[in-house]
This record gives structure tokens, sequence and C-alpha cells, in this order.
């Protein structure tokens, strides 16, 4: 019969923590490699359902602010808008949306550059008609100068 004494049930606790540390530390390690841009995704979706509200509040100043200078936009029906076309077509007092969400939004990260697909919903009035819309969207964002600006947008209408 073996005796252990307190001085090796000390060592061995010991390596034990470590590799158990070692352990635990590596497989977080292999989570944010397979995630490492969780943070900016996170940053993205916020960026958009801040696009959203902006769009409802008809705040052109900040949705201004969400868009690269260079933006360039193909509405539903196919319209193409840059970015001063765009502001002023969500100014338009004849535009009165009540409520913009998104749904299924995925980000896939490419360095500096984010992509966003996702399904939005788009109720309100528009020219003194009420309108129901569901379409599927397409936000391109690039990280510069410590600010996501999005530079192109795209949505196509679903049918119900």
């Amino acid at each position: 019969m073996r005796v252990i004494t307190n001085t090796q049930r000390k060592e061995l606790f010991t390596k034990a923590f470590v590799a158990a540390l070692l352990l635990m530390l590596t497989a977080v390690a292999l989570s944010a490699q397979r995630r490492p841009y969780q943070a900016e995704e996170s940053k993205i979706m916020a960026l958009e359902n801040a696009w959203n509200l902006a769009e409802e509040h008809k705040d052109v100043s900040a949705l201004s602010q969400l868009l690269a200078d260079t933006l360039v936009y193909v509405d539903d029906d196919g319209s193409f808008m840059n970015k001063a076309q765009f502001l002023a077509s969500r100014k338009n007092p004849a535009y009165g949306p009540e409520q913009i969400v998104n749904d299924d939004m995925t980000v896939h990260m490419y360095g500096n550059t984010a992509v966003v697909t996702g399904v939005y919903r788009d109720r309100g009035v528009n020219k003194g008609k009420s309108y129901s819309e569901r379409g599927r969207f397409t936000d391109t964002w690039v990280y510069e100068n410590g600010l996501w600006l999005c530079v192109a947008s795209q949505s196509t209408l679903l049918s119900r």
C-alpha cells in the first residue's frame, strides 16, 4: 500500500488544476477562432435596427450617419438611388412608415466588410395609401476610420 503525503497530494492537485485550466483555455481559444467577429456582428445588427428606427421617425440626420457618402441603393421596385436621393425619399412627406422590422438577419464578415442578409417587414402610409410589405434585403457595411458605414443596400419584395 502506497501512502501519499500532503505535499504529493498538493502537487497532484496543482497538476490536475493546471491541466484543466489549459484544456478550458484551449476550448475558449478554439471557440473564438470559429467566431472571431461575434462582437462586430452584434454591432452591425444594432446598426441595422437603428436604420429601421431612423426611417420610422424620419430622422434623416441619423440615417445620414449610417450611410457612406458613396452609398448605392437599389429599392424593391428596381430604382437606383445615391445617398442624397435615398435621404430625400425618406424625408418626403408622402412617405410615412409606421413599423419596420427585420427577421432572419445573418451577418457575414470579411475582414473590415460585413454583408447582412435578412427579411424585412414594413408597413405604413405612402402617398395617402396604406401599405404592408415583406421583402429580402442585402446590405454591405465597411469599417473605416472607426465607423461602420453602409455602402450598398438592395431589397426585393417577396410575394405574399
